[in-house]
C-alpha cells in the first residue's frame, strides 16, 4: 500500500525543476492532507468532480451548432489538453499530476457558445471578461461545497489557470507546458474539425508548416511534443525553438483569418443569435434580480449585481442559455 508520504518520496526523484506537493505554496485554507493523495493530486480530484467541469460536456469549442456528433467541445478540448501536457510532462520527468490538474481546470471559466460568447460578455461586462481570469474566480469563489467556498485548490494550480493564457506567465515549468500545450491542442484539433466539415482543405494550409509537421493530424501532434521535449529538456523553460514555434504561429494565423471568423464556421444568423441571446440575458437579469436562481440572489449579499449576473451567463452551458432566453425573454 502506497500513502501520501511514500508518493511524496517518489516525486524526489522528479527532475530539478519539477514543482513538489510537498512544497507547495499551499492552499488559501488550511487543510488536513490526505493519508492517500498528493495535495495536487487532491486539486485534480476536486476540479473532475467540480459541476462546472460537467457542464463543459455541452460548451461551444469553435463551430456554433455544429451538424455531427464528433466535433470538439470544450470538454473533450480540455481532455485533450490534458493527454498532451501529461505526455509532455512525463517525458521531461516533471509533476504529472500538477499539469493534470491545470489542464482539466484551465477552461472552467468559459462561456457558452465558445468565443462568440466570450467576446459578447467582454463587450457589455464593465471591466470586461477574460475566460482565464474568470476559471480562477470558479476554483476560488463560485464551486462552492458544504464545507468550503471555492474548491481551495494549491497555489500552483490557482497559478496555471490563471496563466494559460492572457499577459501573465505561470510561476511552474507544469503551468508552461500547459500554456504551450493548450495551443498545440486547440489548433490541431481544430484543423481537424475545420477538414472534416469541408470548411477548408489540408492543401489549403500554409505549406511550409505542413512540410514541417506533417501532413495527418496525429504526426503533427507527434511533431510538436518532439520539438518541446527536445528543446526544453534539462532547461529552465518549456518552449519549441524558433522555427517550431513560429510554424504555430502561421497556422494559428490562418485558423483565425479563415475558420475561427469564418462565415462558413459561424454564420451571420447564428453570431447574432448568440450575441442578441448573451446581451439581452445580461441586460434582463441587471434589471430583474429577483428573478436569478435563488442560489444566485445569495451571491448579491457578497457581490454587486454585474458581477453576479456575469457570472450566471458565464456557467451557462448552449443549451441552457437557449432555455432561459426562451422563458424570460422571447416566450416562444
Amino acid at each position: 500500500m502506497l500513502f501520501r508520504e511514500d508518493l511524496e518520496k517518489k516525486e524526489e526523484y522528479l527532475a530539478g525543476g519539477a514543482a513538489k506537493s510537498a512544497r507547495s505554496k499551499g492552499r488559501r485554507k488550511e487543510e488536513t492532507p490526505c493519508n492517500y493523495r498528493t495535495e495536487f493530486q487532491r486539486d485534480r480530484d476536486r476540479i473532475i468532480h467540480a459541476k462546472s467541469f460537467r457542464r463543459l460536456m455541452h460548451k461551444t469549442q469553435v463551430f456554433l451548432a455544429p451538424e455531427g456528433d464528433h466535433f470538439r467541445t470544450r470538454l473533450t478540448h480540455t481532455l485533450e489538453v490534458s493527454q498532451i501536457s501529461r505526455t509532455v510532462c512525463r517525458i521531461l520527468n516533471l509533476n504529472e499530476d500538477l499539469t493534470e490538474a491545470i489542464a482539466l481546470g484551465h477552461d472552467l471559466g468559459h462561456t457558452p457558445f465558445g468565443h462568440t460568447g466570450e467576446s459578447v460578455l467582454n463587450q457589455i461586462h464593465p471591466g470586461g471578461f477574460h475566460h482565464n481570469e474568470q476559471s480562477l474566480r470558479v476554483v476560488e469563489v463560485l464551486e462552492d461545497s458544504a464545507d468550503r467556498v471555492g474548491m481551495n485548490l494549491t497555489y500552483e494550480v490557482r497559478d496555471g489557470i490563471l496563466n494559460h493564457s492572457g499577459k501573465g506567465f505561470p510561476s511552474t515549468l507544469e503551468g508552461e507546458i500547459v500554456r504551450l500545450c493548450d495551443r498545440v491542442a486547440y489548433i490541431n484539433h481544430d484543423i481537424d474539425d475545420a477538414i472534416r466539415s469541408g470548411v477548408i482543405t489540408l492543401k489549403d494550409l500554409p505549406k511550409e508548416a505542413i512540410d514541417l509537421f506533417g501532413d495527418r493530424h496525429s504526426i503533427r501532434i507527434n511533431s510538436m511534443i518532439e520539438n518541446i521535449v527536445e528543446t526544453s529538456d534539462g532547461k529552465g523553460f518549456v518552449r519549441m525553438d524558433d522555427e517550431h514555434w513560429e510554424s504555430l504561429l502561421q497556422l494559428r494565423k490562418y485558423m483565425f483569418e479563415n475558420v475561427y471568423y469564418s462565415s462558413k464556421v459561424k454564420k451571420q444568423e447564428d453570431v447574432l443569435m448568440v450575441e442578441t441571446i448573451i446581451r439581452e440575458l445580461y441586460e434582463y437579469f441587471v434589471k430583474n434580480p429577483d428573478k436569478l436562481p435563488a442560489d444566485k440572489q445569495g451571491f448579491l449579499e457578497r457581490d454587486d449585481i454585474n458581477t453576479v449576473v456575469k457570472d450566471y451567463i458565464a456557467g451557462m452551458t448552449d443549451r441552457y442559455a437557449i432555455t432561459t432566453y426562451r422563458k424570460f425573454i422571447s416566450k416562444e
